[in-house]
């Protein structure tokens, strides 16, 4: 039979394994390497901390673009009861992060046992070409040949900022806010916190430390010194269309955005509506600008579309608010300027807005900074085995993969790749809006469409990108 492999059984690798199982291909072999015990988790649902929620409602999330509110017919159809506090008065239901992997694993378990999808627990390590196929080699010393290839693996991890380069063994820094022992020990131990970034991942972090007794003070230090905007519920839709005639530059979508807005509030409704529009017509968006105003509109528009963007659940929202009244928490615009060594933490000097530098010394340093996509080659063996080959490469934005005709990877040369697919966010230089779940899941179900149609018909797909 053919042989389909998967590397990544996160919610982007569990999906695409999820609908080319439930496809009629004919007879295959669905293998998907993952390391982690379960599919579905990834970095982002493997978390047990009760205080990590999703980040929009339950009823806005799915593995399925048929069912939109997939999280919340299955929550639902399960019977799962709900903590107090996760449903809002207005119904909406932010739930643990951990209940999507839960979600996802029922999804798959019947595949499983059928043994139509099988989980090769293990990492990838390496994979080339050798004789028309793929060979895998895994960290355990197996090796899997495979017809098909499907690169999902994470996002590669944070960076560490230049200024805390010779720190990164101090005790005192945490340079992986996902280690979770290490972010109970600050919680118990740190009077004295730096929370190096104010997004999502920040967001998170406080909330954990808050939700693990932490008592002392928090900085949340980052460039503009922005944290994440809140939802709004109950409002009209916007009428706001952005695919229609598409801004051909940054500048004039940035304006385009702004009126729309503007007549948004003079009817009543918030910015979060004309907002939402933005995100729906994002590939339609992104595929109008050249790649010198996509350039552009990362460099100086990045960073407000993300916090308006990616929003906090209400209730992580709350702590942060409370932890602000209460003057534990500080949220400060600045650049980081050194870093050393101190008998009680790491000493940290940063220039604020006045353009006066400050220095202080904290008890530990965790960084949030978010996930190293320009080092995506280098820092994974198994992507940087095939960069070699020359099979795959970096997009010219950085931001992961160079794809082309939706989910092909393009070799080093150019060349599409015609049994080689990327699925998920390594996939945004192309499609453009690929981060949240309903985006993540609609491109897991092209990339196993593809699959399907290359598995009934072996059709070659050639040309140069």
């Amino acid at each position: 039979m053919p042989v389909v492999a998967i590397i990544g059984g996160g919610f982007t690798g569990a999906v695409t394994a999820v609908h080319l199982g439930r496809a009629p291909t004919g007879p295959a072999r669905i293998v998907v390497i993952e390391p982690r015990e379960t599919l579905g988790q990834g970095l982002a649902y493997s978390t047990a901390d009760p205080s990590h929620r999703i980040n929009v409602p339950a009823a806005r999330m799915t593995l399925d673009c048929a069912r939109k509110s997939g999280l919340q017919d299955w929550l639902d159809a399960q019977g799962i009861p709900l903590s107090p506090g996760i449903r809002l008065p207005t119904g909406e239901a932010f739930v643990q992060r951990r209940l999507v992997a839960d979600y996802v694993g029922d999804a798959l378990a019947p595949l499983l046992a059928s043994g139509r999808v099988r989980h090769l627990r293990a990492s990838a390590v390496a994979a080339e070409r050798a004789g028309g196929r793929f060979r895998v080699r895994c960290d355990d010393g197996c090796a899997l040949a495979a017809d098909l290839l499907v690169i999902a693996t994470s996002h590669p991890p944070p960076g560490i900022p230049a200024v805390f380069a010779d720190l990164a063994r101090s005790p005192h820094l945490i340079p992986d806010s996902s280690d979770a022992a290490r972010v109970a020990e600050v919680a118990r131990t740190a009077p004295n916190v730096l929370v190096v970034g104010t997004g999502l991942t920040s967001a998170d972090v406080i909330a954990s430390l808050d939700c693990q007794g932490h008592a002392g003070r928090i900085t949340a230090l980052s460039r503009r010194g922005l944290r994440s905007r809140g939802h709004a519920f109950g409002h009209a839709e916007s009428a706001a269309d952005f695919a229609a005639a598409p801004s051909r530059t940054a500048l004039g979508l940035l304006r385009r955005i702004r009126q729309a807005v503007r007549r948004d509030a003079q009817a009543g409704l918030p910015w979060q509506a004309a907002l939402d529009n933005v995100r729906r017509d994002g590939p339609a968006i992104w595929a109008a600008l050249p790649l010198a105003e996509r350039a552009r509109l990362l460099r100086w528009l990045r960073v407000w579309w993300d916090v308006h963007r990616f929003r906090i659940a209400p209730q992580v929202e709350a702590v942060l608010d409370r932890l602000i009244v209460e003057g534990r928490l500080t949220l400060a615009p600045g650049r980081l300027l050194s870093a050393r060594q101190a008998e009680a933490g790491i000493e940290v000097t940063w220039r604020g807005r006045d353009l006066r530098p400050r220095s202080e010394v904290f008890n530990a340093v965790i960084l949030t900074t978010g996930p190293a996509h320009g080092g995506i080659l280098a820092g994974s063996p198994v992507l940087s085995s095939l960069a070699e080959a020359g099979l795959i490469r970096a997009d010219p934005l950085h931001l992961g993969l160079d794809v082309a005709q939706g989910c092909h990877a393009v070799g080093k040369d150019g060349t599409i790749q015609p049994d080689l697919l990327v699925a998920g966010p390594l996939a945004r230089g192309h499609v453009g809006e690929l981060m949240g779940i309903p985006e993540v899941t609609a491109h897991a179900q092209q990339v196993a469409d593809r699959l399907a149609q290359l598995l009934g018909a072996r059709e070659p797909v050639s040309g140069t990108a």
